[in-house]
């Protein structure tokens, strides 16, 4: 399956940015500027309403046109080619793009539409004043005039409603400040934020906004992050924690060094995801385009077939007429929005909801899941690792040697065990030194070199695979108490271990419930041993659980859920998670997981909670249901009206009108937007 890599977005001021210099996709290429569509709307609005004065309203002579007249015919003629001309442009600008691509679909029908209507009013004030025809013809310029307003409209609503469903994350981008306080050589001086980079020292004072992404070097304080993760609660923040651009400092004042600024930063990313995915096109959306295709041959189809038959039954005023009709009916306009105000509504919501959706066909892939594999530790547990007992196994080291060599082969590692044992060594007061040549051992541990001698440190499947001695009942006794156990070996010769335990996150039990609420089958997956993996699986429920696995185990595993049709959601936060996250239908990160892990999913839990899942998992789903709903609303509405255009009711008196069908549409293309705008997600 193929994965979206996560892009940056340029750097710019996001904070003046009006929604009427933004531009919109249309479809195939054909950008529509904001400001153009609403100028285009207005004028063209202008000119309808004389137009409405000069021209017959579905055949009704008004007082206006008596008093215009014999010029009322001409004056109708000019003001309706003016907005054909002007108005109409955008959607044959759009229909020329897809015949070029022999894909005609929703600006093509459009274009037919106002191009046949406006051809046969031609013809009809050339038949009413020149050619002086019994009956007179009636013609179309006032359903023409109101077809484009309507389109319009539409399309500008459409716009309007995709900028307002972003506007969660662009109130993030404003968020920003101008200024920020950095520090050079003990020095405190204001800068412009703009002028920031990745390693620069800035202070962040009380009450302040965050200029950029970075890690605390100094201080203490809490951080309001509610319009970055939606979390809406105060967030302690210590020595080393990481703090996002945008978010509201408290009352603590510190210093913090720059990770992320500009394009790097996590609102620039966010609103690139929100650009990308109104931009791309999902396997729905391009079904509404093959949809558009089709109904553009159904329409031409139907209308020279109706055209024929009236002919033969009828005269060619009528023909026209009925053909026209069929033309007008089969305009697209509630299909064109089914799927594109849904994705800008889901996204907006998940961004507000904490969750980064990076590969949008992922939401489709909910409703065919069957297992839920997961990671343990970070995933399932808080990643909080406390040493609960460490021991030499050699008479030549001491406990405290032991742990001092673990601590100094950790030096450096952000892995929760490493910061385990150096929390430990530092409580005892011991003072490790950096290990030189240090290797990390994918699936194992690692190894490096202290006072001259190599050490290694590794878990105890390593050991089991390479046959080597050590304490099985004092393993067996740390693990059926829920701990990972780390040994020390050197030369093959195991010389001590620390044993460490772990807290189960609060929100564990409710993803595991919730998942089987849903029938799908919680499975874990970690590289622990299996006897702790035992007691946090039961703890949680889970049945299936393996455990002592190797990255290239996990990714095994994936294929093996998979083998038999299965669709798997894979969630995880380190590096060994990758290679399955990138193998399953659906790959979620934990927010605070590696970098590489994050790069190989299409969900980002940017709060590391996994209730998370929950969320993504009903947002998906509640996202698809609009989808379908507005797709069947658009195509059906458009299978129901084109046969009653065509006048296959006309044996029991009833004909469709194009202005009815023009109101039908518009009454359509309403209930499409408001479907959309009322997705949302509850709080797990």
């Amino acid at each position: 399956m193929k994965k979206m890599a996560m892009t940056k977005a340029p750097a710019k001021d996001m904070s003046n940015m009006d929604m009427h210099d933004m531009d919109m996709d249309m479809g195939n290429g054909q950008m529509m500027h904001m400001g153009n569509l609403k100028r285009k709307f207005w004028v063209s609005l202008i000119l309808t309403l004389p137009l409405i004065i000069m021209s017959p309203m579905m055949g009704m002579q008004l007082p206006f046109q008596l008093i215009f007249h014999p010029w009322t015919d001409y004056l109708a003629a000019i003001l309706g080619t003016a907005i054909f001309i002007y108005g109409g442009q955008p959607f044959f600008s759009g229909a020329k793009a897809e015949l070029a691509n022999r894909k005609p679909a929703m600006m093509t029908l459009i274009a037919m539409g106002i191009g046949v209507a406006f051809v046969y009013s031609i013809y009809a004030v050339v038949a009413n004043n020149w050619l002086q025809v019994t009956p007179p013809v009636t013609d179309f310029f006032w359903e023409l005039a109101t077809l484009i307003d309507i389109m319009l409209l539409g399309h500008w609503i459409e716009m309007n409603t995709v900028m307002n469903a972003g506007s969660a994350v662009d109130n993030l981008a404003k968020l920003l400040p101008s200024s920020a306080h950095k520090i050079v050589a003990g020095q405190v001086s204001d800068v412009d934020v703009a002028a920031l980079t990745t390693g620069d020292h800035v202070q962040v004072r009380a009450g302040e906004k965050i200029p950029a992404d970075g890690v605390i070097v100094s201080g203490a304080t809490s951080v309001n992050e509610a319009m970055v993760t939606g979390e809406a609660r105060l967030v302690e923040k210590q020595v080393d924690a990481q703090v996002v651009g945008g978010s509201v400092n408290g009352e603590g004042t510190f210093e913090m060094r720059i990770t992320g600024t500009g394009e790097d930063g996590y609102l620039a990313q966010v609103m690139k995801l929100v650009s990308d995915a109104q931009a791309a096109k999902s396997a729905q959306e391009n079904m509404a385009d093959r949809v558009a295709g089709l109904l553009f041959y159904a329409a031409l189809t139907v209308a020279i077939v109706a055209f024929i038959v009236w002919m033969l039954v009828g005269n060619l005023a009528l023909a026209l007429s009925i053909a026209v009709t069929v033309l007008v009916i089969a305009c697209p306009h509630a299909l064109g929005l089914a799927v594109p105000l849904v994705v800008a509504r889901s996204t907006a919501i998940a961004a507000s909801h904490g969750l980064l959706i990076r590969n949008r066909d992922a939401m489709e892939q909910v409703k065919k899941l069957n297992y839920a594999l997961m990671d343990k530790t970070g995933t399932l547990t808080a990643g909080n690792f406390k040493v609960a007992e460490y021991q030499s196994l050699d008479s030549a080291y001491t406990a405290d040697q032991v742990l001092s060599i673990m601590a100094s082969l950790e030096t450096g590692s952000s892995h929760p065990l490493a910061v385990g044992i150096l929390k430990a060594a530092k409580a005892q007061e011991l003072t490790p030194v950096e290990a030189t040549d240090s290797e990390q051992l994918t699936g194992v541990g690692l190894s490096g070199t202290v006072a001259g001698q190599t050490y290694q440190v590794v878990s105890a499947a390593y050991l089991d695979r390479q046959k080597l001695a050590y304490d099985q009942a004092a393993f067996n006794r740390l693990a059926s108490a829920g701990n990972s156990v780390s040994y020390l070996i050197q030369d093959q010769q195991v010389l001590g271990y620390a044993a460490q335990g772990d807290q189960i996150k609060p929100e564990a039990k409710n993803l595991i419930d919730s998942l089987k609420a849903q029938h799908i089958t919680p499975v874990m997956l970690t590289g622990d041993n299996a006897q702790s993996a035992q007691v946090v699986a039961k703890q949680l429920g889970i049945t299936e659980v393996h455990a002592s696995l190797l990255p290239e185990d996990k990714a095994k595993l994936v294929k093996q859920y998979q083998s038999d049709g299965s669709h798997v959601m894979m969630i995880g936060d380190g590096v060994n998670d990758a290679p399955s996250l990138a193998s399953a239908e659906i790959g979620v990160a934990i927010g605070s997981g590696t970098d590489v892990a994050i790069d190989s999913a299409d969900v980002v839990l940017v709060k590391s909670n996994p209730n998370d899942v929950v969320e993504f998992l009903e947002l998906a789903r509640n996202t698809t249901r609009k989808m379908t709903q507005n797709l069947w609303w658009g195509a059906g509405y458009n299978v129901i009206t084109i046969p009653l255009a065509a006048g296959i009711l006309a044996p029991w008196g009833f004909l469709l009108n194009p202005m009815v069908g023009a109101v039908v549409m518009s009454f359509s293309t309403v209930i499409v937007a408001i479907n959309a705008m009322t997705l949302h997600v509850k709080k797990a």
